[in-house]
């Protein structure tokens, strides 16, 4: 179950939590709470045929490569979360061209829904910020390897991208 397996007792009424498939439930309330995901949004920015990533400054993972992006607020679109969560971390604004996929991604204790795009970029200025101390343009040969990476299933997610640009 893994986000809610510290949880023994019940936010609202301190009743006793008892685990079930993929929830816990309070016998005294009835209140439940389920394991969903967390939604996140991140894109490839491309540019002369290169990607910007971003050297992370923060644990999970400091100082690996990390995908520009991040978690969707409780009411925001997650367009809007992604050209958000771009600007804070890059001082870039960008617009969402293509859909690459959706990934769950292990990320502390919950799992991160993580819907992928490629990017324009519509203007700003590119600095690292908020979550990241570097920002690195890379080609289709020159990505970081596996270990580099801030999170498993980047490997993925930029062969698709790599793909993509060797087969269009």
């Amino acid at each position: 179950m893994g986000i809610l397996d510290g949880w023994k007792f019940c936010p609202r009424c301190a009743g006793r939590l008892l685990p079930g498939e993929g929830r816990v439930t309070c016998e005294a309330c009835g209140f439940v709470r389920y394991a969903n995901p967390v939604p996140g949004a991140q894109a490839l920015l491309e540019e002369n045929g290169r990607v910007l990533l971003g050297r992370r400054g923060i644990e999970p993972s400091a100082g690996l490569w990390d995908i520009p992006g991040g978690f969707i607020h409780e009411t925001e679109h997650p367009v809007d979360a992604l050209r958000r969560e771009f600007r804070e971390e890059t001082g870039l604004d960008v617009e969402p061209v293509d859909f690459l996929g959706s990934w769950m991604q292990a990320y502390d204790e919950a799992t991160v829904l993580c819907l992928t795009w490629t990017a324009r970029r519509l203007g700003g200025a590119a600095r690292a910020e908020d979550d990241l101390v570097e920002l690195g343009w890379f080609g289709p040969d020159e990505l970081p390897p596996a270990d580099e990476l801030a999170f498993d299933t980047f490997v993925d997610i930029l062969s698709v991208w790599r793909a993509r640009k060797e087969h269009p």
